[in-house]
């Protein structure tokens, strides 16, 4: 199988069209961040509130943007919450469109019919808070009448768990029937089920790992030093720049480094190999191998659906997670667990190796494989998630059987 796409909005390759082409001639905007007045697709929005996060700034009032499927029954227990990768949003199913700049990330897995079937269980996902597809975040207008750009406070990986507290219970939604996060998704994921144990019966975690270790941190760190040092990234303050240029040079050069640590070496070379971008030779001729021009295509299309200060915003909430944190430890968080609990991970997964998921496994009380951890074999690294929809659904269908 052949993929284009990558990490949070993956689909089936397709050829790029003279419409791509020219959009990605064309300069990118200051902010690839949806906006009030842009199209809302098939997006809703719940106010929240004030919010104050872990270390005290307060936020006046947030939002978030959430997207969802069938219909939540009379008893309310059929209410499954999905959760996004780093870079994801709430379009977790259907097309790309006004409002919509890719289609939904998971559409094999969520729909009539499907693992997560839509006939039967009311599903909701929500943009993160600090994200840019219609949640408050950087590129949202502040009470003052400016975007919040560099003023947008620190958040952790607990405090966007709390504001889907908050809108989990002005839905209504006292207790999930399934909590399911893949990667930083799998973060918020294990939160929920640690801070709020009542409050969710089932538990997917895949590919993600109870602690975001320094090998990760290092990583994250170059791809934020890549937009800070963009010249035009100006210190946050991009957005009203006379020429309505930003930082998109050094967004799209993150993004390419962590393109790299999405898919494996076995895919990358397989894929590629070593071949040219065209039929002449690129030595001594200026020209470009393949996976070169692969990493540019995708940085480049990045730009345009992302904003430099949510990279920023949600790469250093990654940074914060530790479920350890203030509880005794790693082991004696997960013991808190008390729903029944898939872990699932991808054996040629660089980003987040499976030995995270076993720790994972191994310390939560009531795991549906006997504290092991699902692994699943495949050339696609991190993005397996994603990309192996058929080994995934049917492992999620073990767990709300259960």
């Amino acid at each position: 199988m052949d993929w284009q796409s990558t990490s949070e909005d993956t689909v089936p390759s397709a050829p790029v069209t003279e419409a791509d082409a020219r959009l990605l001639r064309a300069r990118p905007p200051a902010t690839g961040a949806w906006r009030d007045g842009d199209p809302a697709g098939d997006r809703e929005f719940a106010a929240l509130g004030a919010f104050r996060t872990e270390n005290g700034q307060q936020l006046p009032g947030i939002r978030l943007a959430y997207e969802s499927w069938g219909e939540l029954n009379s008893a309310g227990d059929n209410a499954i919450l999905i959760l996004h990768a780093l870079t994801g949003d709430s379009h977790v199913r259907g097309d790309a469109g006004p409002g919509h700049p890719t289609a939904g990330w998971w559409n094999d897995i969520v729909g009539p019919g499907a693992a997560l079937d839509t006939d039967r269980w009311f599903v909701i996902a929500p943009n993160m808070l600090g994200g840019c597809q219609g949640s408050t975040g950087p590129a949202s207008i502040a009470p003052d009448g400016y975007e919040w750009a560099s003023r947008f406070p620190y958040v952790t990986i607990r405090d966007q768990v709390a504001a889907q507290t908050l809108l989990a219970d002005q839905l209504g939604i006292e207790r999930w029937s399934a909590v399911i996060g893949g990667s930083m998704g799998g973060m918020h994921a294990l939160e929920w089920a640690i801070t709020h144990p009542e409050r969710v019966e089932r538990l997917a975690v895949l590919s993600s790992p109870p602690v975001n270790t320094a090998d990760q941190i290092a990583l994250n760190s170059v791809q934020l030093e890549a937009i800070r040092i963009d010249p035009r990234f100006q210190g946050g303050e991009y957005y009203d720049q006379e020429d309505g240029d930003g930082p998109h040079r050094g967004l799209a050069l993150a993004r390419r480094m962590a393109l790299l640590n999405y898919r494996s070496p076995i895919e990358l070379n397989q894929r590629f190999q070593r071949s040219w971008q065209s039929d002449v030779s690129p030595l001594g001729q200026g020209g470009r191998f393949a996976v070169e021009s692969y990493l540019d295509f995708h940085g480049n299309k990045f730009t345009r659906r992302f904003d430099a200060n949510s990279y920023i915003t949600v790469v250093e909430a990654m940074n914060s997670h530790d479920v350890g944190r203030g509880r005794g430890g790693v082991e004696e968080a997960l013991q808190a667990v008390t729903a029944k609990t898939l872990v699932l991970g991808i054996d040629s997964d660089r980003l987040f190796p499976v030995d995270g998921q076993h720790r994972i496994a191994r310390s939560i009380p009531n795991t549906l494989d006997g504290n092991d951890a699902v692994v699943l074999t495949s050339d696609f690294g991190h993005d397996g998630f994603l990309i192996e929809t058929d080994e995934v659904g049917r492992h999620l269908r073990r767990l709300l059987e259960s």
